[in-house]
């Protein structure tokens, strides 16, 4: 939520936590709901929450406290360079803009690309270099990518680092057992987040 406060405060469409914390209980009730087994007879009812609670404020505390550890990480430096003018320019200089769907194909790929930790680690040009080898691939459009020929040569690209990146993207859609979703939906707080990194070696 801490998250979802600051990107749309940088983003000039500022949300009201009041309305983001409702959005949230209405999404932690309908999950709480789907995972019991009263599922199937008792239809889903979505019980607001009283504004002059302490949970309500626990959540707003919260959220601020979120916000505040998100940009104190960030070392406040929240300009974000968006890599959607690079990919046009990369698609124009491998002669790519007349290939039906190869634009919108690589766009995609850029966008499944923010749920992965990419644009953290690697640059701009490795992001995009790895959307458009993702789209001709995927649409059988040959370029050269033999030494020292390789298209991605020429936007500096590491190679190992195109193709990490693709991994990363690809994996988004590997199909995910019941028991996946499962363990997903019930990750409903920060204590069973962190049993999970623990459990997976992951830092926390």
């Amino acid at each position: 939520m801490g998250a979802l406060y600051l990107a749309s405060k940088l983003e000039e469409c500022p949300l009201r936590i009041r309305d983001l914390i409702n959005v949230y209980d209405l999404l932690q009730q309908r999950t709480t709901h789907a995972l019991s087994p009263r599922k199937h007879t008792e239809p889903f009812k979505y019980a607001p929450m009283s504004y002059f609670g302490n949970t309500f404020y626990d959540l707003k505390d919260a959220i601020v406290v979120a916000e505040m550890q998100l940009l104190k990480r960030l070392g406040f430096n929240v300009h974000v360079v968006l890599p959607y003018g690079t990919l046009i320019n990369y698609l124009r200089v491998l002669g790519l803009m007349n290939h039906k769907d190869t634009c919108a194909k690589a766009w995609g790929y850029l966008n499944d690309a923010l749920q992965t930790p990419a644009y953290a680690v690697y640059a701009v040009p490795t992001i995009v270099s790895a959307a458009i080898l993702l789209a001709v691939r995927h649409l059988g459009i040959a370029l050269p990518s033999t030494p020292p020929n390789c298209w991605w040569d020429l936007f500096d690209a590491p190679w190992d680092d195109v193709w990490s990146v693709c991994g990363q993207i690809m994996r988004l859609y590997r199909d995910r057992t019941q028991e996946e979703r499962l363990r997903v939906m019930n990750m409903m707080n920060k204590k069973e987040v962190r049993n999970w990194l623990e459990e997976n070696n992951l830092p926390s």
